[in-house]
């Protein structure tokens, strides 16, 4: 697939958009005033494959934490803010990468200004997010109702104020938990900038539900060529968000490496125990990323040598 070339912005140690290969965000759910939890869970997401991890800063105390955690990782930091304009300062000045702000809930236009000097002066990327669910009122009234074209409506004016600040080392992201909008949102919005988009479905809820909305959502973006970093939104371990992410990926072609385990959903032919057979390889294989093989594990004599020939390596039962 054609992916649609986007302005290239530096984050930490990373490049996203201009054609760079799409990389997998997640965001922790420790404490960011807890430095300790907090990289030990970056640790262990690095290991899976994260690319670029976001912590929420709530406080001045998490503000300040940045510079313990920064100090530990090995990828590029972001930090997540709402409603107070000194967080986003106090986070650039502590050592984050790249900052997550909605403007609309930021303050005032000379605090947003504040933040874009702060930005200015240590390079510091800006994502400008905006959900359908802080979708400004007179918007929702012009369109009647929270809708696709509203949410890009309201990222782009948060992104023109910006630019009108002499600022454009801007990433969007446009999210909702409807998966047909966010789809909508997006092709929308591709057309109308060149900004590197972050893509995901935003509350798109627990393992299944969740893995089953950021699929077919991310599949359908992602396959259109949109979209430059992803994030698969689930309420759990944000390592299944990293192993979920990697597989979209590698569905659509769009990352090499890692092992595919593919298996048969047996039947009454099946004489051993295929579904804890396919889980426990499924589970030994997870951090190979180095590896580009396909794994067949298949349960009885009819998908077994057929499936399993079109594998590099096959267990059949």
């Amino acid at each position: 697939m054609e992916r649609k070339m986007t302005k290239e912005i530096q984050i930490g140690n990373r490049k996203i958009g201009g054609g760079n290969p799409i990389l997998i965000q997640s965001m922790c759910n420790t404490k960011t005033e807890d430095a300790a939890a907090t990289v030990a869970q970056i640790l262990k997401l690095e290991q899976a494959g994260c690319d670029i991890i976001r912590v929420a800063v709530p406080t001045m105390e998490a503000a300040e934490s940045l510079k313990a955690i920064k100090r530990q990782i090995h990828i590029p930091l972001v930090a997540d803010i709402h409603f107070d304009y000194r967080l986003a300062i106090a986070a650039m000045e502590c050592g984050a990468d790249k900052i997550r702000i909605n403007p609309g809930n930021i303050g005032s236009r000379e605090r947003v200004q504040a933040v874009v000097d702060k930005a200015k002066e240590y390079g510091v990327p800006i994502r400008v997010g905006v959900n359908s669910g802080s979708l400004e009122k007179p918007l929702i009234e012009k369109y009647g109702g929270v809708t696709a074209e509203g949410i890009v409506e309201s990222a782009l004016e948060k992104v023109a104020m910006i630019e009108q600040m002499g600022y454009d080392n801007l990433v969007i992201s446009i999210k909702s938990s409807d998966v047909l909008m966010c789809v909508k949102a997006h092709e929308i919005i591709s057309k109308k900038t060149d900004y590197p988009l972050h893509v995901g479905i935003t509350e798109s809820g627990t393992l299944t539900s969740g893995n089953i909305k950021s699929a077919v959502g991310l599949g359908i973006i992602l396959h259109e060529g949109i979209g430059d970093t992803i994030r698969v939104s689930l309420t759990g371990d944000p390592v299944e968000e990293i192993k979920s992410a990697k597989l979209i990926l590698k569905t659509l072609g769009l990352r090499k490496g890692g092992v595919e385990v593919v298996s048969c959903p047996t039947c009454g032919r099946t004489k051993i125990d295929l579904i804890g057979l396919a889980n426990q390889v499924e589970n030994m294989v997870t951090e190979f990323d180095q590896l580009d093989v396909k794994v067949a594990v298949m349960g009885c004599v009819v998908n077994g040598p057929g499936e399993a020939k079109e594998a590099d390596l096959g267990i059949a039962g």
